[in-house]
């Protein structure tokens, strides 16, 4: 793995509305301490011309260092993260959603525990600190708390967002966790999975959110609360690590 690179996993699907944006912003933002950044754009067997942008970026900006990986078939959000984490070869990962909900300026609040060597893991809290959110579905929210709760109940962890897209590890740590999830259940699994690794580190740190409505492409429905509780329940309660990860320093 290259050391001081962060590779930024953004799994798409149907997403050419949002993704030459996306990639934009992303290229754009200036990481502390000369971190350079690695995209990893992971298509999961889109229908649109998401695919046709992501090529209209790479040749506009050529000095991207850019992956672009297409699934035969549509397999989830989750097993769109797998690939992208199987294909990084940076020091450090994150995971971007193709929409513009979360804001790539936020990954240097990320990454300053990791750098100040403090962390293993950083989750971004939409819930957390003094940024702008876009005020939309108060269910919605009270679920996120609720399965955020329930997470952290058999986790023992104190999260204030369980859900969230940004979640920062180490690459050396995430690569060694057997993640099974193919849709939005990956939230849960992950979280349950770091939790039981000896020695980890967590830390949470307040971003902004610029959510989406339905009408504008949101994909995450009821059912995938419903799987998320299920989740939350299989990876803490009846799954375990088949061995220890190791955590090297």
């Amino acid at each position: 793995m290259s050391e001081h690179l962060l590779s930024v996993i953004i799994p798409a699907f149907n997403e050419s509305r949002f993704i030459y944006d996306i990639l934009e912003r992303v290229d754009a933002v200036q990481l502390i301490e000369d971190v350079q950044k690695e995209l990893v754009v992971v298509d999961d067997h889109s229908t649109d011309t998401t695919g046709e942008e992501v090529a209209r970026f790479s040749a506009k900006y050529p000095h991207v260092k850019l992956q672009y990986i297409r699934h035969e078939v549509n397999q989830g959000k989750g097993a769109a993260i797998r690939t992208g984490i199987q294909k990084a070869s940076g020091h450090y990962l994150i995971i971007q959603d193709a929409d513009l909900e979360y804001n790539p300026e936020e990954y240097n609040r990320l990454l300053k525990p990791i750098l100040q060597g403090v962390a293993d893991v950083v989750f971004g809290s939409r819930f957390m600190g003094d940024g702008p959110h876009r005020i939309l579905f108060f269910w919605h929210t009270i679920g996120n708390k609720f399965l955020t709760f329930l997470s952290n109940a058999l986790t023992n962890l104190n999260l204030t967002d369980m859900e969230t897209c940004y979640k920062l590890f180490r690459s050396q740590i995430i690569k060694q966790v057997e993640l099974k999830e193919n849709r939005f259940g990956f939230e849960p699994e992950v979280t349950a999975k770091i939790s039981r690794i000896p020695k980890i580190r967590i830390y949470e740190v307040g971003i902004a959110y610029y959510g989406r409505t339905y009408e504008e492409g949101k994909k995450i429905n009821y059912k995938d609360g419903f799987r998320a509780i299920y989740c939350i329940l299989k990876y803490n309660l009846f799954a375990r690590q088949k061995s220890p990860i190791v955590i090297e320093k």
